[in-house]
């Protein structure tokens, strides 16, 4: 009897208080921070002096946010960047509620505290977001359609690393032996890759094979839906004139920024997408360290490729060029390497200006803005003369 008595007094205390929850709610505009969970979310509800109105948690769920936000008069909320921020976000927001996605590696109350778990994590997000937004260090979400759209890159991606790694097996199995297989891209790696090989070592390679001829073909199925993805995006076209872009690297560019007016520089991009060196100096020591990898590891990578492509043998002439190529013949044996990144950097910031722009491309501008700034110049002396 006991038992049962104390079970309803818990559940009426429990009723009493999500009753005097939504009370609060409908009247006061109140502060949340939601650790989210993979299947449930802690959450930490403020009131309008900063005193801790209900903790507690609900499912990962829209039918779970929607048991606590829909009734609530609109209120600030605090998220946790990660998988579920974004759809959880954009749902919040349909609600009313003015939503902050906090990127809590930026947070050092949050990820260098001596005592973390969810329900501390959910408070520190509720203090965090009433006292100040910009201390969450706040990013914004790219939209429904577009986290679609660049999901197929990003699946195509994965696909592409599989393969590779399939490739690299299938020769680092053979070389044991004393055969190789013959050198081809790996697109055009196939079962029949293994037939010059002897019959044991294809009874080896064979099923990697045949796993990389299958994968190539789910590729080509997703170069088809970039194709026809890139036909929703006019930007694409733009980007698409500078030589080394091409509607792989154009959509993802696209589709990361998804707005080219959130940046008021172009020169802005390319800190934003890790290309810049971090920095350490102290005093007199100032060392050369690598790039921040801050950002989109995808883009970055493909911009990378683009540089590439810009600088091999043979690629048309550009002011990019001509300075890639340039700072390729200093430094010593780094120098490619720390050319190549620079001319990714550089062309994370074209692209952009030509976006935000609209300006058709021209390879050679710089050189023939300076053409015609020294023929200004010269014709001037000869008048003054």
């Amino acid at each position: 009897m006991k038992k049962n008595t104390t079970t309803k007094k818990t559940t009426k205390q429990a009723k009493g208080q999500k009753l005097q929850l939504r009370q609060l709610a409908a009247k006061q505009r109140l502060t949340v921070g939601i650790d989210l969970g993979d299947k449930a979310s802690r959450y930490c509800i403020l009131d309008e002096a900063g005193e801790v109105v209900s903790e507690d948690q609900i499912p990962t769920t829209k039918a779970g946010l929607d048991s606590l936000f829909a009734k609530m008069a609109a209120s600030r909320i605090a998220l946790e960047v990660g998988t579920h921020s974004p759809w959880a976000s954009r749902h919040l927001a349909s609600m009313g509620h003015e939503v902050i996605v906090a990127n809590a590696h930026k947070v050092k109350l949050i990820t260098q505290s001596v005592r973390k778990n969810d329900r501390i994590d959910a408070r520190h997000l509720a203090r965090l977001a009433r006292l100040d937004p910009k201390l969450l260090s706040p990013i914004q979400h790219r939209g429904e359609q577009a986290q679609r759209d660049l999901a197929v890159i990003r699946g195509r991606a994965e696909l592409i690393t599989a393969r590779t790694k399939l490739v690299n097996t299938a020769r680092g199995l053979v070389k044991p032996l004393g055969e190789r297989l013959k050198k081809c891209d790996a697109d055009q790696v196939n079962r029949g890759l293994g037939e010059s090989l002897s019959e044991g070592a294809r009874a080896i390679i064979e099923p990697l094979l045949k796993a990389v001829e299958a994968i190539s073909e789910q590729i080509d199925k997703y170069d088809e839906q970039i194709d026809k993805i890139a036909t929703r995006y006019p930007e694409v076209k733009l980007l698409r004139q500078v030589y080394g872009v091409g509607p792989l690297i154009a959509m993802t560019y696209v589709l990361t920024l998804e707005d080219a007016q959130r940046f008021a520089h172009s020169r802005d991009v390319g800190p934003y997408l890790g290309l810049t060196p971090k920095q350490r100096d102290s005093g007199d020591s100032q060392p050369e360290l690598g790039i921040s990898k801050a950002g989109d590891g995808l883009l970055r990578s493909l911009l990378v490729q683009g540089a590439h492509c810009m600088l091999r043998k043979n690629a048309p002439d550009s002011d990019l060029r001509t300075w890639g190529l340039g700072k390729m013949g200093k430094g010593g044996k780094r120098a490619k390497k720390r050319a190549v990144v620079a001319v990714a950097r550089r062309l994370a910031v074209l692209l952009h200006h030509l976006w935000a722009t609209g300006e058709v491309y021209d390879p050679q501008y710089n050189r023939k803005a300076a053409a015609a700034a020294a023929a200004r110049a010269k014709g001037k002396g000869k008048v003054a003369a």
